[in-house]
């Protein structure tokens, strides 16, 4: 079951903290009423007050690829819980306690404590992730954790690369766009107003004119421009944090040009090896559903999922509901209808997620180079405008003269 933190206040009116593991968010409050606390705050897998700061320690994924692949290769050489986690707990070879192993030892005290490795892990939000933790519960439960800890492992391998592939392919364009701003805005700010100086009005043509004038009201407003900037940075930024902020992010993040198909199937890729996973390690379909609905990254995505899920519970197959929505490609969504056909989802699930994950990195690199040389354009064609305007007068005032 799902452990619960929460915060309340007591008969007294002194404030209260602590963890309770409860089937649901209704039976917590309800255990809590019991206790006579009136409830504040109630949440899943996020740390308590008691917690400490370490609790908030973050660790990076190539860490946690090493720690689920080394702890499921303890387990499945026979190595007792404990003792594993004694051994992944120990100092590295420069001596230094990293944030990670710090994070095992308390797992270990947890556990030791009888607690399960799951709901351990659930109380390191931080670190480990909800969907890791559900898939380490089933796991428990199942007899089968070696195995999920190895799927998790290549999981997060699979994707942390994807990720740095972005990441890498994009560091191109941002130093483009950084560089011809910064060319720009030194041609309005210094070149222009020098030059200026020395042309005469009625050589100016509508071009001059337009430059002269943005380059005016860059310096004449740039106080007000900065802090209007800085107060809509700061205002979207607190919007996307409410919750309709956060719906209409993952709405346009599905629906943007080019980098929305992009977006969508590697969530949907995200979806299907969490889910072939799940199945393959004899999890039932309706529980694998439930622990992957969270993976997609998406809440319209995972309200599909949830909807598939009760589709699945009256009978009917998954691949409906997923071809209703819109959001699975066809091709993939009849590759799940054979798949429940053949009785070999499982499997069909893994290789799509291997197939479409390959397509995704190839549309990444295509969108790169797409987008390379769209703002090498933009940017000469500003710096194009600009010698333009400045230059006409100059030929002009020079023609005139001779």
């Amino acid at each position: 079951m799902p452990s619960y933190s929460y915060k309340a206040v007591n008969d007294s009116g002194k404030p209260v903290s602590g963890v309770l593991t409860a089937e649901n968010y209704q039976v917590a409050l309800r255990l809590l009423e019991e206790q006579a606390l009136f409830p504040v705050k109630v949440a899943e897998g996020i740390q308590d007050a008691t917690m400490g700061v370490g609790r908030r320690r973050r660790v990076k994924t190539a860490h946690l690829t090493v720690f689920y692949g080394q702890l499921a290769d303890l387990l499945r050489a026979g190595v007792p819980m404990l003792r594993s986690l004694d051994v992944l707990g120990k100092h590295g070879e420069s001596g230094r306690v990293s944030g990670l192993t710090r994070i095992v030892r308390e797992l270990r005290e947890d556990v030791a404590g009888g607690m399960s490795l799951g709901d351990a892990m659930g109380k390191h939000p931080y670190a480990f992730s909800p969907l890791h933790a559900s898939m380490v519960r089933a796991g428990e439960q199942g007899g089968f954790l070696e195995d999920v800890l190895l799927r998790i492992a290549i999981f997060t391998e699979k994707q942390d690369e994807l990720k740095n592939k972005v990441l890498g392919a994009m560091i191109y364009p941002m130093i483009l766009v950084g560089a011809g701003s910064l060319v720009v805005f030194t041609l309005l700010f210094f070149v222009v107003p020098k030059l200026r100086e020395h042309l005469r009005p009625e050589t100016f043509n509508a071009l001059t004119v337009a430059v002269f004038w943005l380059c005016d009201f860059l310096q004449d407003h740039y106080v007000g421009l900065g802090f209007g900037l800085v107060a809509t940075v700061v205002g979207v930024t607190a919007w996307l944090k409410t919750e309709g902020g956060q719906r209409a992010l993952e709405r346009f993040k599905l629906r943007a040009p080019l980098l929305g198909k992009i977006q969508t199937m590697v969530s949907i890729c995200r979806f299907c090896r969490i889910l072939g996973t799940m199945l393959h390690n004899g999890v039932a379909i309706l529980q694998a559903l439930k622990i992957s609905k969270d993976s997609a990254g998406n809440y319209l995505l995972a309200n599909v999922i949830a909807e598939a899920g009760d589709s699945v519970r009256k009978g009917a197959p998954l691949s409906d509901p997923l071809r209703k929505c819109g959001l699975f490609p066809p091709a993939v969504v009849d590759m799940i209808a054979v798949a429940e056909e053949g009785n070999n989802l499982e499997t069909v699930l893994v290789q799509i997620a291997d197939t479409n994950e390959a397509r995704t990195a190839r549309s990444i690199d295509l969108a790169v180079r797409v987008l390379e040389p769209i703002l090498l354009v933009m940017m000469a064609a500003a710096v194009f405008c600009i010698a333009v305007a400045l230059l006409l007068p100059i030929l002009t005032m020079g023609t005139a003269v001779q």
